[in-house]
């Protein structure tokens, strides 16, 4: 399997996602011209880890965020459901379960924090990744995606559309192992949804104060939530 395609097939996407792992990190430096660095650098100030929390790093491919998450003295745990992005983050030393985001392997409010970075788009159900994100989280604890999306000044927009994300493709084919993979990722940045339109797909999900703010002129987005807390039961009429 070379590239999945836009129903994302979780096998094909876990195959092909096995196939770009040699070198997906150096791969994605050269393809962002090294914003992925400053990227995760926001994702890490707005999770905000702190010592002796719990934090799912989901779809963490070869754990480079995991790995600065966990500086914060926070306990973190690498998941992905591609094995060969985790075999190729060996070397990085924190937990990694494979697992799948639609059926994630964690008991209920397991966890102080979930965040994913440039991997929520590769579900085939967001919604229900989303819900299974909240699922694990403990009431009152907060999400962070960092993702692709819409850039906001309308002729960048343009360019973007239409020229960039076609130059994908043929710049992988310099620096990936699975060039033909980036032909998927070029149509999934390109059809997925804007900023305002993943925020309200969040909300459905059942989080709350969700907000968000662009990078890189909306290029990227990171987008935050709470799990709700229980509401008090109200006293019993006499």
């Amino acid at each position: 399997m070379s590239r999945a395609g836009l129903d994302k097939n979780p096998r094909e996407v876990a195959e092909m996602f096995d196939g770009v792992a040699k070198g997906y990190d150096r791969t994605n430096s050269v393809m962002t011209l090294g914003f992925d660095r400053r990227w995760r650098e926001w994702s890490r100030r707005v999770l905000d880890a702190r010592p002796n929390e719990k934090v799912l790093d989901l779809a963490a491919g070869t754990a480079v965020s995991t790995v600065e998450y966990a500086a914060s003295g926070a306990w973190c745990v690498a998941a992905d459901f591609s094995v060969g992005m985790l075999a190729s983050g060996a070397h990085r030393r924190v937990p990694k379960v494979a697992a799948d985001a639609l059926r994630l392997p964690f008991k209920d409010d397991s966890f102080d924090a979930v965040t994913v970075s440039f991997g929520i788009r590769n579900f085939n159900d967001t919604v229900v990744a989303l819900r299974e994100m909240a699922r694990v989280t403990k009431p009152g604890g907060r999400m962070v995606i960092c993702e692709v999306s819409t850039p906001v000044w309308k002729p960048f927009r343009v360019v973007y559309m239409r020229y960039l994300l076609k130059l994908l493709p043929l710049i992988a084919k310099f620096v990936s192992s699975n060039p033909a993979a980036y032909s998927y990722l070029s149509e999934s940045m390109a059809t997925w949804p804007d900023q305002r339109t993943l925020g309200e797909l969040i909300s459905q999900a059942g989080w709350e104060d969700v907000a968000w703010f662009n990078l890189t002129g909306g290029m990227v987005a990171l987008h935050r939530a709470t799990k709700p807390k229980p509401k008090a039961e109200e006293p019993a009429e006499s």
